[in-house]
């Protein structure tokens, strides 16, 4: 029910990908500003900020299989564009 909600809104598998990568990015980003942001709280500190928004990646990455699964069912998964690509090759190559 969640899953389709998210579909009607608009929300697609490759978003959440893109959100999980980021999430990524983004805990390395956290980690290494609270280490340089706030001097004398040490290590551990950095470390919990990294942790925290690290955690975020797997469940961006469970709804984007989700949202995939309910897009093959519905018929709306789109192909990507490397298969277009990958087509064009194919056909340059033939030529």
């Amino acid at each position: 029910m969640i899953i389709q909600k998210m579909h009607g809104m608009g929300i697609r598998s490759e978003h959440a990908y893109l959100a999980g990568m980021a999430s990524i990015g983004l805990s390395i980003a956290a980690w290494a500003t609270s280490l340089t942001a706030e001097p004398g709280v040490g290590l551990a500190r950095a470390d919990r900020w990294g942790i925290y928004v690290g955690e975020w990646a797997p469940t961006f990455f469970g709804l984007g299989l989700a949202l995939s699964q309910y897009e093959q069912a519905d018929g709306t998964l789109q192909e990507s564009d490397i298969h277009h690509l990958k087509d064009k090759v194919q056909e340059k190559v033939a030529a």
